[in-house]
């Protein structure tokens, strides 16, 4: 008897370490966006339904509020992995920095921004901001020198014949506008279709829609941290790429209802609104992988803005780690 007993302690002393072998360990993963928007909600889909925990991994989201600050935060350590716009990864290259950052996981392929303006217009035109003002963000920023790319497109240059004000803050960009600031302004979901419902202005136009794509946001951490935490990194990546597979396969009200707790200031039929206008202009991803052509758009984009010299194009495979995306995919 007494041997008995002694078996099945030892036998219960086992099965707990069996089963806590078969477990992920739990990795803590520093997120800095560069804001809070919809047109992130593969991430926000990747949260909640569980993509991040069943990689054994726990997300902590903070907002950037510009990928000049995201960039900062996570080549000063505060943060792991950052989600803004690839110039950031191109400034910092050519900035002959030793451990500079690479990028790991695309998200969106087109710019998420909309333009808007104070009154309803079936009829708009490009040409109808000529000889105005728009508030076009951050000067060097993705969404600035966009703007730009497409008012070169439809004929207008930027600073002759329409002036793109870039002195406003990202996040003070719509209390701009609704102050009486500028005639059009680039706004981000949900901002524009709230601002729309409420009167305060109305959508014209997509800039997404006009520049064609373009890796405009997307993942990125410093070299010597994805030596350290390939893992990590790895299990980060399938998450998304899980999550952009999961909000192809939905619909747009699946969709706003695996997002709203992250908004909670904005209705499901407003949130239903929002993906449909996203989806409409092909913004997310399918998977992961940057292509080398898209990126070459952006450098296009930004040489054009007067921001990289052609002599400054950042290589390919320099600044894009696509391991960690096509391994994802596989």
């Amino acid at each position: 008897m007494k041997k008995l007993l002694t078996f099945l302690l030892a036998v219960l002393m086992i099965v707990p370490a069996l089963c806590a072998c078969g477990q992920k360990s739990t990795s803590v993963v520093r997120l800095n966006e560069v804001t809070h928007s919809v047109f992130y909600a593969p991430q926000y889909v990747a949260m909640s339904q569980g993509f991040f925990a069943e990689e054994g991994l726990e997300v902590e989201l903070t907002n950037g509020g510009g990928a000049d600050k995201v960039m900062t935060a996570v080549v000063s350590g505060q943060s792991d992995i950052g989600l803004a716009g690839p110039e950031a990864s191109i400034y910092v290259y050519n900035q002959g920095k030793a451990d500079h950052t690479q990028i790991i996981a695309q998200l969106t392929k087109r710019d998420g921004s909309f333009l808007v303006g104070r009154a309803e217009d079936d009829a708009f035109s490009w040409e109808d901001l000529r000889g105005k003002t728009i508030i076009g963000g951050r000067k060097g920023g993705v969404p600035e020198m966009t703007l730009e790319y497409v008012l070169r497109l439809h004929g207008l240059t930027p600073g002759e014949d329409v002036t793109v004000d870039t002195s406003v803050q990202f996040n003070m960009m719509a209390g701009a506008f609704t102050g009486g600031q500028g005639d059009y302004v680039t706004l981000f979901e949900p901002t524009a279709t709230q601002l729309e419902r409420a009167g305060k202005s109305y959508v014209l136009a997509s800039i997404g829609q006009e520049s064609g794509e373009i890796p405009y946001t997307a993942y990125f951490a410093n070299e010597s941290w994805l030596r350290d935490n390939a893992d990590t990194a790895q299990r980060f990546v399938n998450a998304i790429a899980k999550a952009q597979q999961w909000v192809a396969e939905h619909t747009d009200r699946q969709v706003a209802e695996a997002i709203i707790d992250q908004f909670p200031d904005t209705s499901l039929d407003e949130l239903e609104t929002v993906t449909a206008r996203h989806r409409q202009i092909d913004a997310w991803n399918r998977t992961p992988v940057m292509e080398r052509h898209a990126l070459e758009r952006l450098e296009t984009v930004m040489e054009q803005a007067g921001e990289l010299a052609h002599s400054d194009w950042v290589p390919f495979d320099e600044l894009v780690n696509n391991t960690f995306a096509q391994n994802a995919v596989r």
